[in-house]
C-alpha cells in the first residue's frame, strides 16, 4: 500500500534506538524526510546512517539534545521547516515505590513525558492546519490503560497527555489534523531489557509468547501517519501482544 506521504517532513523525537528509531526507520522507507532528535549525538549519526542505507533519498537532518530543553525543541522545528508529522516520544521515568518521589522527581517525570508534547504540539500544530494536512502521533505506555504500580511516574505524566490531546483532537479534525496514541506494551528495547524488575513484570504472563518487535510499532506509525488513516484521530491504539485483559 502507498501510505501517499513520500515527500512529507516529520519531526521523530528520541530516534536513534528503540521505538523512535523503528518509527523513523518506518517513515522514511515511505518516502518521508526526517529531523531525529536524541541526547547522544554519537548514538545519532548511527542511527542516520543506518537509516540512509535503507532509504537514500530522503534527507535525514539531526538536533542532540534533551526534549525537556526548550532550545532543543525549537531547533527540531526550525530545522523542519514546515513539519507534516510530529512523533512525540521519549524514555519513561525509572520505576520505584511513589513513596521516595519527591516533588522535583514528579516535574522532572510531567516535563519530560507530558509538557514537552504539548509543547511541540503547540509548536506545529497550527501550520499543519493551515496547510490543510497533518498528523501527530504520542508514543504513550500500556500502562496508561492499565497501570503499573512501579511505573507510577510514567502513568501520571503520560495520562495527563492522553487527556490534553483528547480534548484538542476535535479541534484539529475538519482541517485533516490527526491526533493519536500508541500504548506500547513489551517490546525488545534497550530499557526493557536492562530493568530485571519491570521485565519480569511485563513478560511472565504474556499470551502472545513474546515481546514485540519495534518493527511492528514502526509499521503501525507510518500508517497512522499515512493519508489513509484522516478518519482516525484521537485513539488510543494498544499494541500489547493481547495482555490487557478485557474486551473493551
Amino acid at each position: 500500500m502507498d501510505l501517499g506521504i513520500a515527500g512529507r517532513t516529520a519531526i521523530v523525537c528520541a530516534a536513534s534506538s528503540g521505538l523512535g528509531k523503528a518509527c523513523a526507520t518506518a517513515l522514511a522507507l515511505e518516502g518521508v524526510n526526517l529531523v531525529i532528535n536524541s541526547r547522544s549525538l554519537d548514538r545519532l549519526e548511527t542511527a542516520a546512517d543506518e537509516i540512509r542505507t535503507l532509504a537514500p533519498d530522503v534527507a535525514v537532518k539531526l538536533v542532540a539534545g534533551s526534549v525537556t530543553d526548550p532550545d532543543c525543541r525549537a531547533e527540531m522545528v526550525e530545522m523542519a521547516g514546515q513539519p507534516d508529522i510530529l512523533i512525540n516520544n521519549a524514555g519513561g521515568p525509572p520505576p520505584g515505590d511513589f513513596r521516595d518521589w519527591d516533588r522535583q522527581t514528579w516535574i522532572d517525570a510531567l516535563d519530560a513525558n507530558m509538557l514537552s508534547a504539548i509543547d511541540l504540539i503547540r509548536r506545529t500544530v497550527d501550520g499543519m492546519a493551515q496547510r490543510k494536512f497533518g498528523r501527530i502521533v504520542n508514543i504513550t505506555s500500556s500502562s496508561v490503560r492499565v497501570p503499573i504500580p512501579v511505573l507510577g511516574l510514567s502513568t501520571a505524566a503520560r495520562s495527563g497527555l492522553t487527556g490534553f490531546v483528547f480534548g484538542l483532537a476535535p479541534q484539529l479534525s475538519p482541517s485533516n489534523v490527526t491526533i493519536n496514541n500508541i500504548l506500547p506494551g513489551p517490546f525488545d528495547t534497550n530499557r526493557l531489557r536492562n530493568s530485571k524488575p519491570l521485565t519480569m513484570h511485563l513478560t511472565q504472563n504474556a499470551v502472545a509468547g513474546r515481546v514485540g518487535d519495534p518493527a511492528e510499532l514502526g509499521a503501525t506509525c507510518a500508517f497512522i501517519c499515512s493519508q489513509q488513516a484522516g478518519y482516525m484521530t484521537a485513539q488510543n491504539l494498544l499494541l500489547d501482544g493481547g495482555l490487557y485483559p478485557g474486551a473493551f
